[in-house]
């Protein structure tokens, strides 16, 4: 038995003794058949960015065979709005890597996630996951480095009031039970991400937290690990798709939403991004940010704008982006400071031996490298966001900032090391730009940054008019303008997007 395993808790890694990058069709069958399973299920993402199924029960060795060889056909058109119904077949083929078992099925089963294909066997050039898959083959192309992602997935809990041992108002950070009452679906969910492959790095409560009359709204987050791009966005699919079910099984709610009731905003989904050449980070030399790191945030910035129109993509994520509170509306970077649209976080790339010498007096000096634990962090995204198409958009930002001609001196120009609030730095917020205000002000953004996004085939131009219609299709320019304080509107809003993403 490898060593390397003996921890893992994915139960098909356990099984076969390999990475699931590894994972081949022969190892599925072995895997199905030694285990009793009687059930495959294919799993699909659809433009709602919420994950679709194909019940399969095996009948025999050669009808599993077939599933996993030629996949299966789908509706397009009933999956993505800009598939035309007369030419909407498509095909379905499972991604083996991605297979894992089935945490909640009383039947036993293997779900394995699916990328779409034409008629003709190419890859659907408008499908989000190929989208990311060609962002990332044109950036490693121009940088010759590998992206690295890992998301902040902060929701919701939403239960009857318990009047015992109550958080104060918004200071739910970290809470332990019993003041914080959604741990045991927290723990769980991590259990059971991780046994389908999700890396996670930590999971807490967050700070938003509040009670109505009979209410009670918990806010809680869990991190992942930076993993391979394509990797880290089929982790999120799937971790929303657990918590969602979870959440069902408890008898609670469970939300994504980027507003979650006046005067409060909702869950963000930031996302941390690195660069990567031979296993090491290519973004901090000697303990610091290098020109590498510079050119990613100048392209993140520069395409801010547009970017939203994956990451914001319903009108309650701009009742979220409002100046003044911790989500970012200005075009800037800093250190350390949660007002900024890209964040470079606290690092390990100094006094970490010291630090653990002195919490551990007992432990010897050590030298160790941690600078590969250094992010770039991309704060604006929300929970309605097509996480896909999220991430596709940052690498093709990110390349952008390579393919810019004064990409560091764009990134040095707009660093800010101050409150950009404080009256006394009013001179600095006004030489910023700001992100849109609405959707229809991103579907703007994108129509005029759109050739970047399409450039070397990345962003299909149909997927683009997809967005761009669909943004403009909520017809909310001024809505917020509209709307105002109008408590009764603005809960009749968070209602409508209640499950978005």
């Amino acid at each position: 038995m490898n060593t390397n395993y003996t921890l893992n808790p994915h139960p098909l890694v356990q099984f076969l003794q390999k990475s699931p990058r590894e994972f081949t069709k022969e190892d599925i069958i072995r895997y199905v058949v030694e285990n009793n399973i009687e059930m495959i299920n294919f799993r699909y993402p659809g433009a709602d960015g919420r994950l679709k199924t194909l019940n399969f029960i095996i009948n025999d060795l050669d009808y599993l065979d077939t599933i996993l060889s030629c996949g299966e056909r789908v509706d397009g058109s009933s999956l993505f709005p800009y598939i035309e119904a007369g030419a909407s077949d498509l095909y379905v083929l499972p991604r083996y890597r991605t297979a894992f078992l089935n945490p909640f099925s009383e039947i036993p089963a293997v779900d394995i996630l699916c990328s779409f294909y034409t008629k003709d066997g190419t890859p659907l050039e408008m499908s989000p996951e190929y989208v990311m898959r060609r962002a990332h083959e044109e950036l490693k192309r121009v940088t010759g480095l590998e992206y690295e992602v890992m998301g902040e997935l902060e929701y919701y809990v939403v239960d009857y009031l318990d009047d015992l041992f109550l958080a104060s108002d918004q200071r739910g950070y970290h809470e332990s039970t019993p003041f914080n009452k959604g741990a045991e679906l927290r723990a769980k969910a991590m259990k059971y991400i991780a046994s389908t492959g999700g890396q996670i790095k930590y999971g807490h409560s967050e700070v938003g937290n509040f009670t109505t009359e009979d209410q009670m709204y918990e806010q809680n987050e869990i991190e992942f690990l930076p993993v391979p791009m394509e990797e880290a966005a089929d982790q999120l699919m799937i971790a929303k798709w657990i918590l969602r079910t979870l959440a069902y099984q408890y008898g609670v709610d469970l939300t994504f939403a980027p507003k979650i009731t006046v005067g409060k905003a909702g869950s963000g989904l930031h996302i941390h991004t690195r660069l990567m050449k031979d296993g090491k980070n290519a973004m901090v030399t000697d303990g610091r940010l290098n020109d590498n790191a510079l050119r990613a945030i100048a392209g993140y910035l520069d395409l801010a704008p547009s970017l939203t129109a994956f990451g914001n993509t319903n009108p309650t994520s701009y009742f979220r982006l409002v100046p003044h509170q911790e989500a970012p509306t200005n075009i800037c970077w800093g250190d350390r400071n949660r007002s900024v649209l890209v964040r470079v976080p606290l690092g390990w790339t100094t006094g970490a031996a010291n630090m653990l010498r002195d919490a551990n007096p007992l432990e010897k000096p050590e030298e160790r490298d941690y600078s590969a634990k250094q992010t770039v962090e991309f704060r604006c995204p929300d929970g309605s966001a097509d996480v896909y198409l999220l991430i596709a958009g940052l690498a093709v930002a990110a390349r952008h900032g390579f393919e810019m001609e004064n990409g560091l001196k764009y990134a040095r120009d707009r660093y800010v090391d101050v409150n950009i609030f404080d009256d006394a730095n009013k001179a600095v917020l006004d030489r910023l730009s700001q992100l849109p205000a609405s959707c229809a002000e991103s579907a703007d953004c994108l129509e005029r940054q759109r050739a970047i996004f399409e450039r070397h085939g990345v962003f299909s131009p149909r997927l683009i008019d997809g967005t761009i219609a669909m943004l403009r299709g909520y017809e909310d320019r001024t809505l917020r303008q509209d709307l105002g304080d109008d408590k009764e509107q603005i809960m009749a809003l968070v209602k409508k997007y209640f499950y978005c993403g």
